[in-house]
């Protein structure tokens, strides 16, 4: 027999497994609430993708990730991106603005996933949630749009 722990094959409850998953699943009930009488206004939609990333800068400077260079600079770069993308939605027609605001929720899930794996920057818990609603945010618009 090998030394060291024993492994515990012991089920782990299911209320105890969903506690570890709250921010998921306050974010499901978020995208729920919010798109089940269909999509939100596209200005709203492009507001929020212009503003998370502020949320990155402000929790970044409140827990002192920001210090270097490089950090800074890919959060504000992300944050131009961002806000770019969130410009051309409502600079486009209709439907084609939706579009374009699911493929930039979309891709700032992609941006809270790196932010999850990585812990920096922001709270895991936020990078969790933020990822959950970005991307049920991004199919539920194109699925409605």
């Amino acid at each position: 027999m090998a030394t060291g722990s024993a492994r515990d094959d012991t089920p782990v409850p299911l209320s105890r497994r969903l506690s570890h998953r709250w921010p998921t699943i306050a974010a499901v009930a978020l995208v729920v609430a919010t798109f089940v009488d269909g999509v939100p206004p596209l200005g709203l939609l492009a507001g929020l993708l212009a503003v998370m990333p502020v949320c990155y800068l402000l929790f970044g400077a409140f827990r002192g990730e920001l210090r270097g260079a490089r950090v800074l600079a890919v959060q504000v770069v992300g944050l131009a991106g961002f806000a770019a993308v969130a410009l051309l939605a409502l600079a486009v027609d209709g439907t084609w603005g939706l579009r374009v605001i699911a493929v930039g929720w979309l891709a700032h899930g992609v941006w809270d996933v790196v932010h999850h794996r990585s812990g920096r920057v922001v709270p895991r818990a936020w990078s969790e949630w933020c990822a959950v609603v970005d991307v049920g945010g991004a199919f539920a618009t194109l699925a409605l749009a």
